[in-house]
């Protein structure tokens, strides 16, 4: 039998993939994404002092925060700290410090939203440790993550991660002319994860992408100030004649093909009749984009995927930013032979599936 836990709460939240609208959201295009059932949580006991002490056994290291200490920031992006600013800058009080200890199982740096499940795990636990001791809707949870992680720290990074991690399962999100969002139930089976263990510049690698199709858009506003990546046409990118280069041409299409595709996905998702066949072909479609036009695959995280193919996925894409990082593919039938697939690929597999967003745990 045993005993009971040594902690006085648990928060734990998911990682997730991005399965349609991958470099769209900064655009404000719709992004369909996944929560995954690979977890990080925080432990915390109370202290009868003013202290705060995090230790991190997967990364080697500890952090300690003073309730009276003045504020600012010690360390490049100090999420701890920023959490209790935009808390505090919210209204709540802390009178009492805490113990915790944090643990993952979610791949770091490898765009299965690692940073933000922590950051969204670290805002759900202070607001029930604060004086008031609230419980956050999970909108209200990414709200607050979303200023800690982007905001503090002049990221540009969009608010998926947070909303999808918070809230769990599977989300359409839709961020023009505001944001909402639309909780989606396909019927589908489990995902094989691959890590390729390449390191990625998350921050270098969207603001170069975002950079270049928001350049392009803006020429062409010149003309026509109406225009946006949401009312594009392919006559549009014809009429702009010699005012942009030919790899402008081309990133302006591969933009207007992924919004379609994942329009065309949302509706095959909504549908009754759930392909998952189609659902495959149009992960790999989405990723050829990703990985020719926008050039953010790499030869490894290919390979892996061209391995889970061959080895009988549906379809698969690079997750996240790129520039290294994850795959995944959709594997609904054999996840073991996928998995072994990629790991003989050089990737490291987890078989995951659609989870629950944060929450407290036993």
């Amino acid at each position: 039998m045993t005993g009971p836990p040594k902690y006085d709460i648990c928060i734990s939240t998911p990682g997730r993939i991005c399965l349609f609208g991958e470099h769209q959201d900064y655009l404000h295009l719709p992004v369909i994404a996944c929560a995954i059932s690979l977890r990080i949580r925080i432990e915390a006991s109370l202290r009868t002092d003013r202290l705060i002490r995090l230790d991190l056994p997967d990364l080697g290291s500890s952090v300690e925060i003073s309730l009276g200490e003045s504020p600012g920031y010690l360390l490049e992006r100090d999420y701890f700290r920023s959490g209790m600013k935009v808390l505090r800058d919210e209204g709540y009080e802390f009178s009492s410090g805490f113990n915790a200890s944090v643990h993952s199982t979610i791949p770091v740096n490898a765009g299965t939203s690692s940073s933000s499940a922590l950051v969204v795990s670290w805002i759900n636990l202070l607001s029930r440790l604060s004086r008031t001791a609230r419980v956050l809707q999970p909108e209200e949870i990414a709200r607050l993550a979303h200023r800690a992680e982007v905001v503090e720290f002049q990221e540009p990074g969009g608010s998926m991660d947070h909303l999808t991690t918070a809230m769990g399962r599977i989300l359409s999100l839709a961020f023009h002319p505001s944001l909402s969002f639309e909780r989606l139930s396909p019927p589908l089976g489990p995902f094989v994860l691959g890590d390729s263990h390449q390191p990625k510049d998350t921050k270098a690698v969207l603001a170069r992408s975002k950079e270049r199709s928001i350049a392009v858009m803006k020429r062409l506003q010149r003309d026509n100030p109406a225009l946006s990546y949401h009312s594009l046409t392919p006559e549009d990118i014809i009429s702009a004649g010699n005012d942009i280069t030919t790899d402008e041409r081309l990133l302006l299409q591969g933009n207007l093909r992924n919004r379609e595709i994942t329009l065309d996905a949302l509706a095959l998702m909504r549908s009754k009749g759930f392909d998952g066949r189609r659902f495959g072909e149009l992960l790999t479609e989405h990723h050829s984009i990703l990985r020719d036009t926008l050039g953010v695959s790499t030869p490894k995280i290919d390979g892996m995927l061209d391995a889970a193919m061959t080895a009988g996925a549906y379809g698969g894409k690079i997750n996240g930013s790129g520039g290294g990082g994850c795959m995944f593919a959709y594997a609904p039938e054999n996840p073991d032979r996928v998995a072994e697939a990629v790991k003989m690929s050089g990737g490291t597999p987890y078989i995951v599936t659609v989870d629950e967003g944060t929450r407290r745990d036993p």
